[in-house]
């Protein structure tokens, strides 16, 4: 964020609204020039397309709660009304209908849209970073400006906000003990970690949250993966398939993302500008928090309903670790875009991943096994 900016024009905010208020006290000398309030925050209305169904309360709820802070940060002028998965555009459509005008703005996941541009699936590399790890990159490791210039070619301007941490790794109505065990399922699974899964032998397929369910439901499906404990239970995936698998290493840090038009951004008052950043950070940073403190409590519920909880094996993770690197190699070697983004990306996973392993990781392999 530019902050100098940012306290600039907060200043010239309250320089305009003490003017208003000596108003009532006017100098016999001299007429107070009166600022015109609607110019500095004049009345906005924004739709926002989502991907998400609204049963899914933290995802569409982190929606709602960026409208909600910009709305009370800007006294009501500045309105964000978001609407469920479907109900304005198709749930994974958001990137196209936000770029051409369609609506305002839209929140999503790059993932869903790596059929235009491999980047945009960054924060689901499998085997990438987590969640701290990736709010680093992006804030502090040049990260999100090096997104902003590619999206700002498809006529948008991306904001983070908001992660799940690290994901399930789905549900499944048979066992999977080993790679050869994924031979000839059809699985829900998006992104890159989609092209790993099908080079074990799993038919992808890539489905919105309002469709898991029912494809699950009706046998179209052999496995599932959305999310973690407190999502999955509000789709209801436990109802048609016994196993839930750990960890969900192709996506350890899914970033929502929010797509502003570009052009419609532009037309934003400097000062909404910032309040709409400084939004997109609380509802990042608050939406990972709500996860975090939901899903032990949604994982215990699902076991006490007879869901199996059951860890892939080294031998799973071993192969899928291997195609995965492989997979990213070849899409490096492929698209010197990708490359660039992925170089800077890797160098910065490398580097905070040996500090990691020397702070985060010693401390938790320690305590937190003492406290299951």
């Amino acid at each position: 964020m530019k902050r100098r900016h940012f306290i600039h024009t907060s200043a010239t905010a309250l320089t305009g609204a003490a003017a208003l208020g000596s108003c009532s006290q006017p100098d016999q000398q001299s007429e107070p020039i009166e600022p015109d309030s609607n110019v500095l925050f004049p009345v906005v209305q924004w739709r926002m397309a989502t991907s998400w169904s609204k049963a899914l309360n933290i995802v569409f709820g982190s929606a709602e709660t960026l409208s909600r802070r910009v709305k009370e940060m800007t006294g009501g002028r500045f309105v964000i009304i978001p609407y469920g998965g479907g109900e304005l555009v198709p749930p994974l459509e958001i990137l196209d209908a936000v770029g051409n005008g369609t609506v305002e703005c839209g929140h999503s996941g790059g993932t869903y849209y790596i059929e235009k541009n491999r980047v945009f699936g960054i924060d689901t590399l499998p085997f990438g970073m987590n969640s701290q790890q990736l709010t680093a990159w992006l804030y502090r490791g040049g990260g999100l400006d090096l997104l902003q210039d590619l999206y700002a070619d498809y006529g948008v301007i991306n904001f983070p906000a908001g992660q799940t941490g690290v994901q399930m790794g789905g549900w499944f109505r048979e066992k999977v003990s080993t790679p050869a065990d994924f031979n000839g399922l059809k699985m829900r699974i998006p992104g890159a970690g989609a092209q790993v899964m099908s080079r074990l032998g799993v038919e992808p397929v890539t489905l919105s949250s309002t469709e898991v369910f029912s494809a699950m439901e009706s046998g179209e499906l052999d496995a599932a993966e959305f999310s973690g404990p407190f999502d999955d239970e509000n789709l209801g995936i436990y109802h048609v398939a016994p196993y839930y698998y750990y960890p969900g290493w192709w996506e350890t840090s899914f970033l929502f993302q929010l797509y502003v038009n570009l052009e419609a951004w532009n037309q934003l008052p400097n000062i909404y500008q910032e309040i709409f950043k400084a939004a997109a950070i609380e509802t990042h940073v608050t939406t990972l928090a709500h996860y975090d403190t939901e899903n032990g409590a949604a994982l215990k519920r699902l076991i006490s309903r007879g869901t199996e909880l059951l860890p892939f094996s080294e031998e799973i993770l071993n192969a899928a670790y291997a195609i995965a690197i492989e997979l990213q190699e070849e899409m490096a070697a492929q698209d010197p875009g990708f490359k660039a983004v992925y170089d800077h990306w890797r160098a910065f996973r490398n580097n905070i991943s040996g500090w990691h392993a020397v702070s985060e990781l010693s401390y938790a392999n320690f305590a937190f096994n003492r406290d299951r």
